[in-house]
């Protein structure tokens, strides 16, 4: 080997050595902070309410679904407020599993409003709770009825560029997250995702395990704490009864795995505690703890 090869496979490995710090430094965390509207106490106005969130230090909102669009785009526009995600209004009250075909009508036009809701705001995506099993409403049907209700809204999801991200919550359904990569697959579209809720899994599963799963399926997050030493000695709804970093959630290990598939988006906080500006201060001290975690 003479001396210019030597310099020159030298050189080489001196760059490929470097690769893995570029690529991490190319590729830094990047989770937009908002928070969930429903869960911000703060009394007052939209206007109000959207200027103690901006103060707060956060970054967007999920609005709920059906508000009024021009209060909410004026207070957006005037706290430079973004929109996160839109909270589906009617999926728990009329769900898309529903036995009776009538109110099923009624949740997809509460799916279909709150995708005009999201394309006014500039929301990314809309948050679905697809289906309810209970003693009435098999799984069987509930999976088939959700997506024959799902299939029907998105060609609007398409033409507004908007995603339908289906969410995990304490419904009796989708309980795995290779099933929950099923569900959202059969449905053949882009604009169908997920939307990780970290609090709801925790009580029985690893966040981190769903987040290498669904991969780039995850439109939108849910950041939410939960205690499964609270829940076994009170409950399991008292388990979300704790503050930010002091549940059991393993945040570093939900960020390394959100770091793994590539994740760019939203961390909306769905936690107690908003309801009022120094509450709000709280939470949002207490994100830029998980997100650098």
């Amino acid at each position: 080997m003479n001396r210019r090869t030597f310099i020159a496979l030298g050189s080489a490995a001196t760059v490929a050595a470097t690769l893995p710090a570029l690529h991490a430094a190319q590729t830094k965390r990047r989770i937009r902070k908002g928070i969930m509207w429903g869960t911000v106490g703060v009394k007052g106005s939209v206007m109000e309410k959207a200027v103690a969130v901006k103060a707060a230090g956060f970054e967007g909102v999920e609005p709920m679904g059906g508000m009024n669009q021009d209060e909410m785009v004026k207070a957006l526009e005037a706290t430079g407020l973004k929109a996160g995600s839109v909270c589906c209004h009617t999926h728990w009250a009329k769900p898309l599993s529903d036995p009776n075909p009538a109110v099923r009508e009624v949740g997809l036009e509460g799916l279909r409003q709150s995708l005009r809701d999201a394309k006014r705001y500039g929301a990314p995506a809309v948050l679905l709770v697809p289906a309810v099993v209970n003693e009435t409403v098999s799984y069987a049907d509930a999976y088939k009825r959700s997506q024959d209700e799902i299939r029907k809204a998105i060609p609007l999801a398409e033409e507004f560029g908007v995603r339908i991200a289906i969410e995990n919550v304490w419904n009796n359904f989708l309980l795995s997250p290779l099933e929950a990569a099923r569900y959202v697959d059969e449905l053949q579209s882009p604009q169908v995702g997920w939307h990780l809720d970290c609090g709801n899994l925790v009580h029985y599963g690893w966040p981190e395990q769903w987040v290498r799963i669904l991969g780039k399926r995850i439109a939108t997050l849910h950041i939410k704490e939960y205690s499964r030493t609270k829940s076994d000695k009170t409950g399991k709804w008292t388990g979300f009864d704790v503050e930010f970093l002091k549940g059991d959630n393993n945040w570093p290990a939900i960020m390394k795995a959100l770091d793994e598939i590539g994740y760019q988006g939203w961390g909306i906080a769905e936690q107690g505690g908003a309801g009022s500006p120094e509450g709000l201060r709280k939470l949002s001290t207490e994100m830029d703890q998980i997100f650098a975690s």
